[in-house]
């Protein structure tokens, strides 16, 4: 792969399943693809200390982000036989059941692309400064704990 300057990652708000099928359909003429792994983050209505997490508000240190985003794309053609990746990431409040993470992989062949994907979640949730507060039903909020 050749170099490439880094592509922007963030889309305010939630990531519009639009989006994902135009990914998916302007792959159609790569003809040396073979397998897609995609992965989709949605926001849970999770229950805590009593309370209903009804959106997630991420923020981040967006130069910071952009080139760890970067680096780990870097890493992942370096590590991988894949043929494109693409990673959007949600800015600003994302609600329950909205998506706020795509990521999409393709190779010639599924084992890869699926190892690959799997290897940007991971690393992703791992390094990038994104932070996420939860927002609850009652207005309340609080910093996300990723686990």
């Amino acid at each position: 792969m050749d170099k490439k300057k880094p592509k922007k990652v963030f889309v305010h708000g939630a990531i519009p399943p639009e989006k994902i099928a135009n990914s998916i359909a302007n792959h159609q003429s790569k003809t040396n693809i073979g397998a897609h792994s995609i992965f989709l983050g949605q926001i849970r209505a999770d229950v805590i200390e009593g309370k209903t997490v009804s959106a997630i508000e991420y923020s981040a240190y967006e130069d910071m982000a952009e080139r760890v985003f970067h680096e780990i794309r870097e890493a992942a053609f370096s590590k991988f036989d894949i043929t494109c990746a693409h990673i959007y990431h949600s800015l600003g409040e994302v609600k329950t059941g909205e998506l706020c993470l795509f990521v999409f992989t393709s190779s010639a062949h599924r084992k890869i692309a699926i190892e690959a994907c799997n290897y940007f979640v991971e690393e992703i949730k791992a390094n990038v400064p994104i932070f996420g507060k939860e927002i609850f039903e009652d207005e309340t909020h609080q910093w996300k704990v990723n686990t």
